[in-house]
């Protein structure tokens, strides 16, 4: 059973990534658009950054990369969450979740953001596993968190983002059940990617990712251009309602109407 959750009240929203600028460059134009909606906003990045740069040693860069994501979520009017892992020691195994399923239950969203499951990175993927499984076991009153917390039966639903390029690692492009048109807030977004400054340089040195807004723009563009009348835009997935919500529960849509273009109803 599901606690009733207070309609009147704007949902709590937790954005969880794996790596600080995810969230940036992914759907923190969605994330604007809650925040003005009147939502309490957390980020969250799993892993802490530390093995991107050609300059920094790890510890280092770990330190710069959470001072950067602290700078975008104050300009977010978000909470910002600190990192459980380093880069590339994402796991999903029986502690990793324990200690994600803590930060869940004390946060207790009714609206979880994260990776698409099938992406081409696997800390991306092994975050998306680890927040879906951890929503999941978020109203089991035997399973022990790390550190504790009392369960919750909130209903809560998971929406996924689209990967980096739109496709999975085997080439697959991403079907988004839903858009939101995100014209209105592109500048703050970009502003909130600029903080990143350290994955920016990182980037165009190991990718050639040379103009990293403008990157982070095409891929609006080019999910905006699935829809109808859409200059930029953020694609969205639905989680399987079953373990976390009745399978009318859908309060991104709700409160965000004026935004949103239905694609694939499901």
């Amino acid at each position: 059973m599901h606690a009733n959750m207070d309609n009147s009240r704007p949902p709590v929203v937790l954005a969880a990534v794996a790596h600080p600028d995810d969230i940036e460059f992914l759907f923190a134009g969605t994330l604007l658009l809650l925040k003005d909606a009147g939502c309490d906003v957390h980020f969250w990045n799993l892993a802490n950054g530390c093995l991107g740069s050609l300059v920094h040693p790890p510890e280092e860069l770990a330190r710069l990369r959470l001072a950067e994501a602290g700078e975008s979520a104050r300009l977010a009017g978000a909470t910002l969450h600190p990192p459980l892992f380093d880069d590339l020691a994402v796991f999903y195994d029986a502690p990793s979740l324990a200690r994600v399923a803590s930060v869940v239950r004390a946060v207790r969203p009714q609206i979880l953001l994260t990776h698409s499951m099938q992406d081409y990175m696997e800390d991306h993927q092994n975050v998306a596993r680890l927040i879906v499984s951890a929503a999941f076991s978020r109203g089991m009153p035997g399973y022990r968190t790390d550190p504790p917390e009392a369960a919750a039966s909130d209903p809560l639903r998971i929406y996924h983002a689209a990967p980096h390029g739109l496709h999975n690692g085997m080439g697959e492009p991403f079907v988004a059940d839903f858009l939101v048109d995100i014209a209105s807030v592109i500048e703050t977004k970009e502003r909130l990617l600029g903080c990143h400054r350290s994955q920016k340089d990182w980037l165009e040195a190991t990718q050639g990712m040379g103009a990293y807004t403008m990157e982070m723009r095409e891929m609006g563009r080019q999910q905006a251009g699935v829809g109808r009348n859409l200059e930029l835009a953020e694609g969205w997935r639905r989680h399987l309602h079953l373990g976390f919500c009745p399978p009318d529960f859908d309060p991104l849509p709700r409160t965000l109407p004026s935004f949103i273009q239905n694609l694939n109803l499901r």
